[in-house]
């Protein structure tokens, strides 16, 4: 091996190796401490506390057979099924195609709107639309239904699971839109012309040209966007803190409650880890999908 070799390696390593370690010390140790703990019975209070033990599998068995865990799994599923996978990434498609359209006027104050849920603070975020779904009749989306001769809603109690896929949807559809407008944006504009010529109409040319070219920009922002929204915890908690009752109970707040609430450290990490595995095997059948050939 020549010094010069030595030396670019030498140079590479000094340069990956603070990255290395800090993602070592902040992602994969406490996910690692993550899996000791979800297999223990540790606790922050009581007798167990000072020596926890070894219990197995008894926490993720005691999970799987809970009605209240897999209660929340099914909504978690239901709230990432409408909000993201569905809500964003439509209407964050439709805005793309909007503003991709060379006609349009005023391009840059409607890229701006749909941007701007993305610049404020989730807690920002959360108390607003507390103050905009208040069930009075001064409400702010009150006052809107009440033009079209509709009655006050009490958002947060009687449409609770509702109000948050509402708000989550206002919060990813500007990532959406970023992703979504840069593919389109690389789509070649000689091949749309030439399904314009052969007679396709505009759906025709969605359908059979751009989608299947932006195909893997959209899986990936299916990837990412479930993940987050897997793991959503500030916009619930401040909107409905997981009520009324558990309607807008997601495994988030669960792991939350079990961990923090009940101090069951090692309940709440055996809740993590399974929402973890459920994340990964949707991860891996987003990028199957994405390699598929057209």
């Amino acid at each position: 091996m020549s010094r010069r070799v030595r030396n670019e390696r030498l140079a590479l390593v000094s340069m990956l190796s603070p990255s290395v370690l800090l993602i070592g010390m902040f992602v994969l140790a406490p996910v690692v401490y993550a899996f000791y703990l979800s297999f223990t019975n540790t606790t922050l209070l009581g007798f167990d506390a000072r020596n926890p033990k070894f219990v197995g599998l008894d926490n993720f068995t005691y999970l799987l057979t809970n009605d209240e865990f897999l209660s929340s799994l099914g909504r978690t599923g239901i709230f990432i099924l409408l909000s993201a996978i569905i809500g964003q990434t439509v209407l964050g498609m439709l805005a793309a195609l909007w503003l991709h359209k060379t006609w349009l006027r005023g391009k840059g104050l409607f890229g701006a709107a749909v941007l701007l849920p993305m610049v404020v603070p989730e807690v920002v975020a959360s108390l607003a639309w507390a103050s905009m779904l208040y069930s009075g009749p001064r409400g702010t989306v009150n006052q809107i239904i009440g033009v079209f001769g509709i009655g006050a809603v009490d958002w947060l109690q009687t449409m609770a699971l509702f109000s948050i896929i509402l708000v989550n949807i206002w919060r990813g559809i500007a990532f959406a839109m970023i992703m979504f407008q840069a593919a389109i944006e690389d789509v070649p504009q000689e091949l749309i012309e030439a399904a314009h010529i052969d007679g396709a109409s505009a759906w025709q040319v969605f359908r059979h040209v751009t989608l299947p070219l932006v195909r893997q920009p959209i899986f990936l922002f299916l990837l990412l966007t479930t993940i987050t929204t897997a793991g959503i915890f500030g916009l619930v908690y401040f909107l409905t803190q997981g009520g009324p009752g558990d309607d807008t109970q997601l495994v988030a707040l669960y792991i939350y409650d079990r961990a923090f609430q009940f101090s069951q450290i090692g309940l709440g990490s055996a809740a993590s880890v399974i929402l973890l595995i459920l994340v990964l095997i949707f991860g891996l059948t987003y990028v199957r999908f994405a390699k598929i050939e057209v």
